[in-house]
């Protein structure tokens, strides 16, 4: 059971997409949005992305969202058309390229690796932390880091927090920072073991963790509660549900 010391409850709507709901609190995040029909199709150029499922809401059957925990904006299975007209007029973190892609929006922020920002929603103050990661060659991610007061702490005193992983390999030097700095109560993990095909390289190269890096980043953090996300039948998730 996770310590957090307020209620937790988290939504899954499609691939990384998710509500964190903090629910004695009344607030609600959103990671990576996305909410196109079965059969959306993007030429990405390298590859052609074909929307596998349909997301389990829509956008307007959403409760009310907060901010929007965006680990990066250039890919159309972490943020689609509809997810896009979604950060209008809200709160976004996002990676300083995306954000200034994302301009004039000015509610969105982008975050340096280890940057750390303070939010406050509704009369609480979050500290958001942004955390590397490797995906595609030249591609801005950025994973979360989210603490408060109202989380409390574990017994050595180190915050307890809520991470998003994003779409990143295993690493460990993120492994290793997160178990010091952060009590992980809650790890919602991007896995699907996703490959691409990257142009001068023989073979697909692996662009998100697959189940047993989940496992190990899980157990090196020292975490209380795994939530993988991330792994429907795209085509290019070589990992599926099973």
């Amino acid at each position: 059971m996770s310590p957090l010391q307020t209620a937790l409850s988290i939504t899954h709507i499609d691939t990384a997409c998710a509500i964190l709901s903090l629910d004695d609190l009344g607030i609600s995040f959103l990671t990576d949005p996305v909410f196109c029909p079965t059969g959306t199709q993007w030429d990405m150029g390298i590859a052609v992305l074909t929307k596998p499922t349909s997301p389990a809401l829509s956008v307007a059957e959403l409760p009310p969202i907060d901010a929007v925990l965006l680990s990066h904006e250039d890919h159309p299975d972490n943020l689609d058309e509809a997810g896009r007209v979604l950060l209008d007029a809200r709160r976004v973190l996002t990676t300083p390229d995306g954000a200034r892609r994302l301009a004039p929006r000015p509610g969105v922020r982008g975050l340096q690796p280890w940057e750390k920002v303070d939010l406050t929603i509704g009369g609480t103050t979050f500290a958001v932390t942004g955390t590397p990661c490797v995906h595609l060659p030249g591609g801005e991610v950025t994973g979360f880091v989210i603490t408060a007061e109202e989380f409390g702490q574990d017994g050595g005193g180190k915050p307890n927090a809520i991470y998003f992983s994003g779409d990143t390999v295993y690493l460990p030097e993120v492994a290793a920072r997160l178990r010091e700095e952060f009590h992980v109560a809650v790890a919602v993990l991007n896995i699907g073991r996703a490959e691409a095909s990257i142009p001068g390289e023989a073979r697909p190269r692996q662009i998100t963790l697959g189940g047993k890096e989940a496992a190990r980043l899980f157990r090196e953090i020292g975490a209380d509660l795994l939530v993988p996300i991330h792994y429907e039948d795209w085509g290019h998730f070589s990992e599926k549900g099973d």
